[in-house]
């Protein structure tokens, strides 16, 4: 199975301006090619390959490699696009969502994530830099950081391309891990876990994971908001985006703190886990804002703040790693 491990560039002035030219050049070079492709109803890679090979050498100063890269985004991004709308994830085919999305090529922003494989970004783990394409030139010896069982995961099994990303005015590289998938076994018993409101998750064997905590951090959270949003300035309307990311990091950190103890006492018990309770009462609830608690109505908006779901039984089996893996209801 393949996983994915993200370490934190830190590059000096001279070499985050490098990738930050970098970035912009490869999204500008990707964003013409997107343009041809939309234009000349080109599917296929090798097509749009011949098509703007030259051109995003030329114009936009890529190298070899990097111009390949770019055009296999834009054809991924395509891809995906044409999957979203057979799934109707942007509508009916009459919808102003979905007729947009048909009508014009697809863009990227300045500063979208870049992939760079081997040919064009290699690791010096000993040394824990990284040497990686620019436009101008390769630029060495950029240091990350990163924690020691995400180096283990890098020297042990890093494979493939890995993505430059520029994120709140850091750097960060994603690199893509092809794990070996862990044996099944057949369990011996199973785990229920029971998803709550106040009380995060329950196992069955009487372990709880409150969520007194995470609430506090959200009604402070919710008080900073309402502050910057009573200022109506551009320089709030940044914060509270920032604040905003933050929060979501904080709350999909503890999904997989809890997630991942919970997963690996089932496997090192030889147990299987079974999602119970799956929030019938709050999913009713949701469209007249009334709270399943107390059966009253509540001024808080539909989607609880205090709501952490824990990941779906279905996903546990990811979130093992090499403990163990055991079929799941």
């Amino acid at each position: 199975m393949k996983l994915v491990v993200q370490v934190k560039l830190l590059p000096s002035p001279e070499q985050a301006s490098a990738l930050e030219a970098t970035l912009r050049a490869c999204n500008r070079a990707a964003t013409h090619a997107s343009q041809v492709a939309f234009t000349k109803q080109l599917t296929d890679r090798n097509s749009l390959h011949k098509e703007v090979y030259a051109d995003l050498r030329a114009t936009f100063g890529l190298s070899a490699q990097p111009a390949v890269r770019a055009v296999k985004k834009v054809v991924d991004a395509y891809t995906t696009l044409k999957a979203n709308l057979r799934a109707g994830n942007l509508g009916p085919p009459a919808s102003k969502r979905y007729r947009t999305a048909i009508a014009t090529p697809i863009s990227f922003r300045p500063e979208a994530a870049q992939p760079f494989d081997d040919r064009c970004l290699s690791w010096q783990y000993d040394a824990r830099t990284v040497s990686i394409w620019t436009v101008d030139g390769r630029m060495k010896n950029i240091r990350f950081a990163c924690s020691a069982d995400q180096m283990k995961s890098l020297v042990a099994h890093r494979k493939g391309e890995s993505d430059l990303v520029r994120r709140d005015g850091k750097w960060f590289l994603i690199a893509t891990c092809d794990i070996p998938d862990p044996e099944v076994y057949e369990p011996v018993d199973w785990i229920g876990v029971d998803r709550g409101i106040v009380n995060l998750a329950t196992t069955s064997d009487g372990t709880n994971y409150q969520g007194r905590r995470l609430g506090r951090y959200r009604r402070w959270q919710a008080r900073k908001r309402a502050e910057l949003q009573a200022r109506q300035t551009r320089s709030a309307t940044r914060r509270l985006a920032r604040r905003a990311q933050k929060e979501k990091r904080h709350a999909t950190q503890m999904n997989h703190r809890i997630s991942k103890e919970i997963v690996s006492v089932a496997g090192g018990t030889s147990h299987a886990l079974k999602a119970v309770g799956e929030h019938r009462s709050w999913d009713r609830c949701r469209e007249t804002r009334r709270d399943p608690r107390a059966g009253t109505a509540s001024p808080r908006p539909a989607g609880h703040p205090l709501l952490l779901a824990l990941p779906s039984a279905r996903t546990a089996p990811r979130l093992q790693g090499q403990e163990g893996r055991c079929a799941l209801p």
